[in-house]
């Protein structure tokens, strides 16, 4: 096990991390000798339908840190081709958690930027007598495709002339016919063995307001073809993706190839960031934010980055996390634990310490004076002696939590019972010298005396206590609201639906909301994203629900992994 000294050091390494050398750069090294480049340049470029995830870290991460390798630029483009799913929302969304991640831009782009020089560009491709508007319906294209057994069969309207295509694709953009009717389509080899070069669509209608061009559109780029025509535009050298567009890299490669001159970019494909109990599918998100199952797309169970940003999981850890995992060629599933690992550790040297009682029991200590409070002085971390001491009070009436007392030990069981003696941090030992009982038998207050000579939790006799437990004043706390949050899914894939709908996996126990919560009263001044370790609880963080009335905390981590695997009977 790793010591506090040199573990605080590796974390304060990761706070910076750079990743180490991999595939990708050995790929740009190459590049760089043999002159095809003389810089680097990168982009990350999501489509702004939805909130980013864990998976959107890793490659943020990449683009941005390869970028500040090579003392290149990495841009942020929205690749906005599809008007019925983009919403400014995404977009503000999109840059706060790139920001919270601690990378910053040099440029941010659209891909509505290009339109025009994308259609100019659909237009030069029709002129040379390799793109043609076609009027299968979706149904007869699909057929028409073949499968990855057999060819496909060519468009009835392939060998239109150009300048029936030229027509026809201008009376598209003008708003002649119905959405859907035809497609502009790439003539490159229907009997491919990639059915992405089976001559893909490049254009559809859709009469649809754009977020940022209004209705100047009818007709919209699609994806594949839109996306290496921004990167060239862009001067982008190096376009980082997930494995699951390798299979488009040769078409990527064509569009460049026929309509850019000069530069062009290189695509390659690195394995992207799965991780086991996390759902990232948006349409399944979708599903549990509009059903209810979670409050929303940043509640603290989802693997939005959102989500966890209000969990409390500190950005670098994220970083750290990535770093770990490495750039890899092929894909697998990471355990969720190694996440919890990274945001453990460097909250255990970040945050600062507090005494929280979750699940409050009354202590009075019968032969401490009535009346008098007293102060003590602990760390505010261990880790940071140069942070200094925090203020408790110290009185004759305390809470402790309720599983610290026991009425009938159990075998090892080390903390408070009848003539048991405990340490309470910071202050004294005390020893349990009776309880109360309520008409049902529940124990409603503890008795204890304490041994004044204990000041500061040592004994000058030098006698030992097994047990030591935290505590909070009754004369110094204040009420707080506690979520207990653990992981959203039971399952390790959560998509499995091979026992009916996906949300069958959801985890009942994910969420356990204590409402009559004790923390110390030097907490109440605590702002939203305020993050602390629970002495014996685990690390939490203040919730955006919080008012001036009642703080929120979250359960960012326990102090140790506590999950258990659920499995169907």
């Amino acid at each position: 096990m790793k010591g506090v000294e040199s573990m605080s050091e590796e974390i304060l390494r990761n706070d910076e991390p750079t990743l180490a050398g991999n595939f990708i750069h050995d790929a740009i090294d190459k590049d760089l000798e043999e002159g095809v480049y003389s810089r680097v340049q990168t982009r990350f470029p999501p489509e702004p339908n939805g909130y980013l995830h864990i998976g959107h870290a890793k490659a943020i991460t990449i683009d941005f840190e390869t970028a500040k390798k090579y003392g290149g630029t990495c841009n942020l483009r929205f690749d906005d081709t599809n008007p019925t799913k983009e919403e400014v929302e995404y977009v503000d969304s999109i840059m706060e958690d790139i920001k919270w991640l601690g990378f910053q831009w040099n440029n941010v782009y659209y891909a509505s930027d290009y339109f025009d020089f994308i259609f100019e560009c659909a237009v030069k491709l029709i002129k040379k007598g390799k793109a043609f508007v076609c009027e299968l319906t979706p149904e007869q294209m699909r057929e028409y495709r073949g499968t990855l057994k057999q060819g496909g069969k060519e468009s009835p309207y392939r060998n239109r002339s150009i300048e029936e295509n030229l027509d026809l694709f201008m009376r598209m953009k003008n708003g002649e016919f119905p959405d859907g009717s035809m497609v502009l389509r790439a003539k490159i080899d229907m009997s491919s063995p990639n059915l992405n070069m089976r001559d893909p669509i490049i254009y559809r209608i859709m009469r649809a307001t754009h977020h940022r061009t209004g209705d100047k559109w009818c007709i919209y780029p699609m994806y594949d073809f839109a996306h290496p025509l921004s990167d060239a535009c862009e001067n982008v050298t190096h376009s980082l993706c997930t494995l699951e567009f390798e299979d488009h890299r040769p078409l990527y490669d064509w569009f460049v190839n026929e309509l850019i001159d000069g530069e062009k970019p290189r695509q390659i494909e690195f394995a992207r960031l799965n991780l086991n109990y996390c759902l990232t599918s948006k349409r399944k998100c979708l599903k549990l934010v509009n059903d209810s199952y979670v409050s929303g797309w940043d509640d603290p169970r989802m693997a939005t980055l959102c989500g966890m940003r209000r969990r409390g999981y500190p950005a670098a850890a994220v970083r750290t996390f990535v770093e770990k995992i490495g750039v890899a060629k092929a894909n697998s599933v990471i355990d969720y634990a190694l996440l919890e690992s990274c945001v453990r550790d460097n909250l255990n040297f970040n945050a600062e310490r507090a005494m929280a009682v979750l699940r409050p029991l009354k202590v009075v200590i019968d032969n401490y004076p009535e009346g008098k409070t007293e102060e003590i002085f602990v760390d505010i971390n261990p880790n940071k002696p140069e942070l200094g001491k925090r203020r408790l009070v110290f009185s004759r009436n305390i809470y402790i939590e309720q599983d610290d007392f026991m009425e009938e030990p159990i075998k090892k069981y080390f903390r408070l019972f009848p003539n048991n003696e405990v340490r309470l941090k910071g202050a004294y030992f005390v020893k349990c010298v009776g309880f109360d009982k309520d008409e049902n038998g529940n124990i409603t207050c503890v008795h204890c005396t304490y041994d004044e000579t204990t000041k500061g939790g040592d004994s000058p006799d030098g006698r030992k206590v097994k047990g030591t437990l935290h505590w909070v004043s009754a004369d110094d706390c204040i009420k707080a609201e506690v979520r207990l949050y653990d992981r959203l899914f039971s399952n390790e894939n959560p998509s499995d639906e091979s026992g009916g709908e996906y949300t069958v996996n959801l985890n009942p126990n994910s969420l356990e909301v204590l409402e009559n919560c004790l923390i110390e009263g030097g907490l109440k001044d605590t702002k939203v994203g305020d993050t602390f370790q629970f002495l014996r609880q685990g690390y939490f963080c203040v919730d955006k629900d919080s008012t001036d009335d009642k703080i929120v905390f979250n359960r960012t981590v326990a102090l140790k992994d506590s999950f258990v695997k659920q499995t169907k009977a």
